[in-house]
């Protein structure tokens, strides 16, 4: 048997599902979605449906993918079942996204259940979900605020790559490897890197600081020194021998 939460207002399924299976007197709940608003209905629909006689109700949780401050309500309902029916039940099989706020919540992440759940936690989940959610932002302005750096910083890498290609007529990929050496060699930002370069092509431009400088002629003889083995291998290679010979 499965259950479905109904939303309030349009009937369609919420994106959670409980599937009932019943072995002996023991039951296993598989949850599958979102513990969000409703869900706790779905919950306590399937726990009205069970048969007399059981001695042991476990929900899997392997298939919540989210949990909100729904979730507690859930797994009152699963408690109150319980205590009414004075039978052992148990919530196992959290991870990812839900395990989390479980951990924030300071409830047991491997079974909520297992030390009895404490009443009036609802502002506590309220906070753990805000924490999450708080986190996950800050992730997202920390990529954000690298991808805006990183646009920032392409024009003048561009036109530092332009220099190298027409000073040591070397390749775009080998220009940007020049670059890139010649920043780890110094610990220097990139963009650093490319604006010296760019700076030092100018009608009145000096050559980069030290001990970026050095970087950047031991980086241009590598790839150049790089790039010339190749063609003195083909060079030297039995069939040019041959042909030479002949």
């Amino acid at each position: 048997m499965t259950t479905a939460a109904r939303a309030p207002r349009d009937g369609r399924a919420a994106p959670l599902t409980v599937g009932v299976r019943a072995e002996g007197g023991r039951v296993r709940l598989q949850a599958r979605g979102e513990l969000v608003h409703g869900c706790a209905d779905a919950l306590a629909e399937a726990l009205t449906a069970l048969p007399p006689g059981v001695c042991r109700v476990d929900l899997d949780a392997a298939g919540v993918v989210f949990l909100d401050t729904a979730g507690l309500t859930a797994l009152r309902t699963l408690s109150e079942y319980g205590r009414r029916h004075r039978v052992p039940v148990g919530a196992t099989g959290w991870h990812g996204q839900p395990r989390r706020v479980l951990e924030l919540m300071g409830l047991d992440p491997v079974d909520p259940l297992s030390g009895g759940l404490p009443a009036g936690r609802s502002g506590a989940t309220a906070s753990a979900v805000a924490r999450e959610r708080a986190e996950q932002l800050d992730v997202l302005r920390l990529e954000i605020a690298q991808l805006r750096h990183a646009i920032d910083s392409r024009p003048v890498i561009d036109q530092a790559r332009g220099v190298l290609m027409a000073a040591h007529a070397c390749t775009p990929e080998q220009a940007w490897d020049i670059l890139r050496e010649a920043s780890q060699r110094t610990n220097t930002k990139l963009r650093q890197v490319a604006a010296a370069v760019t700076a030092s092509a100018a009608p009145d431009g000096t050559p980069p600081p030290e001990p970026l400088g050095s970087a950047l002629a031991a980086a241009v003889r590598r790839v150049s020194t790089a790039a010339r083995a190749p063609r003195e291998s083909c060079d030297r290679s039995p069939a040019r021998a041959g042909r030479a010979a002949g």
